[in-house]
């Protein structure tokens, strides 16, 4: 049986208001309010201020700040446009006075009145009309504000960040530039879907429980249907769904959801995370790398006004066209490796150079090898916007082999801060190779590769009807929207990141 913590001497303060409420007869939660004007309406509507009153309003939201003087209360009410101040005399109010006694900062609270502006300029709600929509038995940590040389500074309050992200709706209600983060995050969102609806794609939706999981090097979730008696996954990508639906002659399509991957966690990684994937029939990975520039670099533009933009103390410039490396390259100058030729025993001696164990280096081999040589080198280099292309294509198998060079894939990631933003591929569409590669996938797995792709034996099938030469991409939506909002977590941009249980 659970035991409810003990409440604070504020809570027992809270709930013995709640008790005086019923004893005058005002219900404490509302079933609702009929507001005439917003915050922000109400004050536009305050147009002439030479004007004694102004036009009746009816406002509601959060009374946000209280001050009682005898029979007079100032107060403010906050709702999504803003706040506005609120004015409360007893011979207004008459018996409804006492109300207005046993309300609380956090509170929510509708009146009615005229406006008027005070001595000090600011525009009020005279209040003729109050009701009580729901009562707050918890207080909001506010903190304080105080105004100085750079603007207002609140002290205290809500500052615990494993706090803010398990409490997300304390963490919404205090802090108006959260609220602005995730009202970004849908703009940002909403622009993303109409470049790819102007440009000919149809929006789908693929299944999130699978019988198989595949299109990335992930661990799953594992799930049961009672009913049909089977395991089923959380998916890890969208991929070989889109792709199946290219077979079925939809040619441009893309999904934006949710996908699970069960691994660890940091600033950059999140079990559940939004992915946008996108596929485009008869493109190839360089039509899909323009695709990309332009998408991204137009919702900077978008959602900041510049294609400059200042992160971390570094400026980043997002200007099309941006770098293009090869991704051997870019190992043999950082790692001074040769990826072609360098044994094993070489590479796990430069993965020690770079801080990772001998035993940590000695689980590594083949794809996976090469795979974290470039993330301990590479990636960190990675700061402006940049394209990698041309994988070894080991590292790569749903990818078309490189048609001047079969060792490669024809695929490239985006970089933007040492992090991987994008990736893309010419896609495979041979069904005999695709299943000669999931069969390399499965020794892989029997090796003790967990993140091994399965064989997808109805994917070969869908292919052997055939697929169009088809360019692919996958976008992770958090990481790309940590930039656009300039947040240091993935924490930060995602309304309810995972968090421990609490005790």
């Amino acid at each position: 049986m659970s035991v409810a913590p003990p409440r604070s001497f504020v809570e027992e303060a809270r709930r013995a208001k709640l008790a005086e409420l019923a004893a005058i007869g005002v219900a404490p939660y509302g079933y609702g309010y009929q507001r005439t004007h917003s915050a922000a309406e109400a004050l536009a509507a305050y147009a002439d201020a030479m004007e004694e009153s102004g036009p009746e309003v009816s406002v509601a939201g959060r009374l946000v700040s209280y001050r009682g003087q005898g029979k007079t209360t100032f107060g403010h009410l906050e709702d999504v446009s803003g706040r506005i101040q609120v004015y409360f005399r007893a011979d207004q109010l008459g018996d409804r006075y006492p109300l207005v006694k046993l309300l609380d900062l956090g509170d929510y609270v509708g009146v009615r009145g005229p406006l008027f502006r005070t001595k000090a300029g600011e525009v009020t709600v005279r209040v003729q009309q109050v009701e009580l929509l729901a009562k707050s038995l918890r207080p909001l940590p506010l903190g304080k504000s105080q105004t100085g040389e750079e603007g207002d500074v609140t002290y205290g309050g809500l500052a615990d960040p494993e706090t803010r992200y398990r409490q997300r709706y304390a963490d919404l209600a205090v802090h108006p530039a959260v609220r602005e983060t995730f009202r970004l995050r849908a703009r940002a969102i909403r622009w993303l879907r109409r470049f790819l609806d102007d440009r000919g794609f149809l929006e789908v939706e693929t299944p999130i429980l699978q019988p198989l999981y595949g299109g990335a090097a992930a661990r799953p979730f594992v799930t049961h249907h009672n009913t049909l008696d089977t395991t089923l996954y959380l998916r890890i990508a969208d991929e070989l769904y889109l792709k199946r639906l290219v077979v079925g002659n939809l040619e441009r399509v893309y999904e934006i959801g949710h996908d699970f991957r069960n691994e660890g966690m940091d600033r950059t990684h999140n079990p559940e995370f939004t992915m946008l994937e996108c596929y485009q029939a008869y493109a190839d990975y360089l039509d899909i790398l323009e695709l990309t520039q332009s998408m991204i670099s137009g919702l900077v533009m978008e959602c900041c006004g510049s294609f400059k933009i200042e992160r971390e103390g570094t400026v980043l410039d997002f200007t099309p066209p941006w770098p293009r490396r090869q991704f051997l390259e870019c190992i043999e100058t950082t790692a001074k490796l040769d990826l072609r030729r360098a044994p094993e025993g070489e590479m796990r001696k430069a993965l020690e150079r770079r801080g990772i164990t001998g035993e940590e280096a000695a689980a590594l081999s083949g794809g996976r090898l090469m795979d974290a040589l470039y993330k301990a080198y590479v990636e960190p280099t990675l700061v402006q916007p940049t394209f990698v292309l041309d994988y070894p294509r080991v590292l790569s198998p749903l990818a078309k082999a490189h048609r001047k060079d079969p060792w490669l894939a024809e695929r490239f990631e985006l970089f933007i801060q040492g992090r991987e933003i994008a990736n893309a591929f010419s896609e495979l569409n041979d069904p005999e190779e695709q299943r000669q590669r999931f069969e390399e996938q499965a020794r892989e797995r029997a090796k003790g590769d967990e993140e091994a792709q399965q064989f997808d034996a109805d994917y070969v099938r869908a292919l052997e009807y055939g697929m169009p030469p088809t360019g692919g991409l996958g976008v992770g939506v958090d990481r790309l929207m940590m930039i656009i909002a300039d947040q240091p977590s993935i924490r930060d941009v995602i309304l309810f990141p995972a968090m421990r249980p609490e005790a």
